[in-house]
């Protein structure tokens, strides 16, 4: 038991501090997905479209962090109903180096690779 609890409570806190980590990234990238202005007197073209072109990397800096915050609350959400390190698609555990490196993944190697085909 006190093994299995020592692993959960490892993952559970690595996955808090990736949560806390990127909650605190939020707010800059906010900041630079912000409209862009297109004032032509005050900027010239090519300065827009150069904020256009970093705003709409903003745009999926943030799409790509709400997506990885929305996997950080399903596998603290895995962990509190106990089903954390098992694959749904055939209910083996998962190995924890595989969960050491990526905390949200939900499916075995196996499983996996026979999604990406």
């Amino acid at each position: 038991m006190t093994e299995a609890k020592l692993n959960l409570d490892y993952f559970r806190q690595k996955l808090l501090e990736l949560r806390d980590k990127l909650e605190a990234l939020q707010s800059t990238v906010d900041e630079a997905a912000q409209t862009v202005e297109l004032d032509q007197a005050r900027v010239g073209r090519l300065s827009r479209m150069d904020a256009l072109q970093a705003q709409s990397m903003s745009i999926e800096v943030q799409r790509r962090q709400n997506l990885q915050l929305r996997s950080i609350a399903a596998a603290l959400s895995r962990i509190n109903n106990n089903d954390y390190g098992l694959c749904p698609e055939c209910d083996t555990s998962i190995h924890p180096e595989r969960l050491k490196l990526d905390p949200t993944t939900r499916l075995c190697i196996a499983c996996a690779e026979a999604k990406e085909r």
